[in-house]
């Protein structure tokens, strides 16, 4: 170990599917060695006939509140609607809207496609987004709301109940990865402690992280691991969420970014190795 490369001698495994190497990249000029087996694979719908009648919904009467999950997602809906020749249309057609983002990556990609600036969640979570919804008030008006590729029926059966005419649009869905022989291999290195940390920077991939390793006879292993040796390393607490709701204890940046993650990484793994030794 040195002080450019803190991780040597550190294994950590990687469940990220998009920007993964970006996060591969941080940690292996650390000097860690990385096993990488993405928990998901995201699909996307832009060429599906359900969006495009979503957006077809939308624009079928006035929108009085705009809800954006995530930046992938709102940027992948304005592209899908210029694509079909409806981009101006839409811009023009929710500008009026009261917006709300459940984060900051959510805020860029709404006002990166030429919205207002929206009120955005400090937290990320979508528990403030609805709190929001409620001080607001959503009786007799007509929601838009962004989901993610969970159809987050809570959220949606919340407001529906509140009185909102609700419409959802879906810009891609989860899925178990093409190749889960990967994702087996990293999960049955995790579950033998053969591994010093696993990293997640989705909600998704940790529920499925989970949730595959019980199908594949890991589980009792991965948890009991979880609670002695092996770290798990979230991007911030909505991904840590399913994690914690396990009672599997969590390591959280301060700030909910991949640089961040890395660097809480390279702050814990050496002070547990240390504490191991004394």
């Amino acid at each position: 170990m040195t002080d450019d490369q803190p991780l040597t001698g550190f294994t950590i495994g990687v469940t990220a599917e998009r920007r993964a190497a970006e996060l591969i990249g941080l940690l292996e000029r650390k000097g860690a060695e990385i096993r990488f087996g993405p928990a998901i694979h995201t699909v996307a719908l832009t060429d599906d006939r359900l969006l495009a009648d979503a957006t077809a919904s939308v624009l079928a009467a006035p929108v009085d509140i705009v809800v954006a999950i995530t930046g992938i997602g709102f940027r992948g809906w304005f592209e899908d609607a210029t694509r079909l020749g409806l981009g101006e249309r839409l811009l023009t057609h929710l500008s009026p809207a009261t917006i709300l983002a459940r984060g900051p990556k959510a805020r860029g990609a709404v006002r990166g496609a030429g919205l207002p600036d929206p009120w955005t969640a400090e937290g990320e979570t979508v528990a403030e987004v609805m709190q929001r919804l409620r001080e607001i008030g959503v009786a007799g008006r007509r929601v838009v709301v962004q989901v993610h590729g969970d159809p987050m029926p809570e959220l949606l059966a919340e407001l529906r109940s509140a009185g909102a005419e609700v419409v959802p649009v879906t810009v891609y869905r989860w899925t178990d990865p093409v190749d889960l022989a990967p994702l087996d291999a990293l999960i049955e290195a995790a579950a033998a402690q053969e591994l010093d940390a696993v990293t997640f920077t989705s909600a998704p991939a940790a529920t499925n992280f989970l949730t595959r390793a019980d199908r594949i006879g890991h589980g009792p292993a991965l948890r009991r691991a979880a609670h002695r040796r092996l770290l798990l390393a979230c991007v911030g607490s909505v991904t840590a969420a399913p994690l914690q709701a396990e009672g599997l204890p969590c390591l959280l940046p301060e700030r909910s970014r991949t640089a961040a993650l890395v660097r809480a990484v390279v702050d814990e793994l050496p002070r547990r190795r240390e504490s191991d030794r004394i």
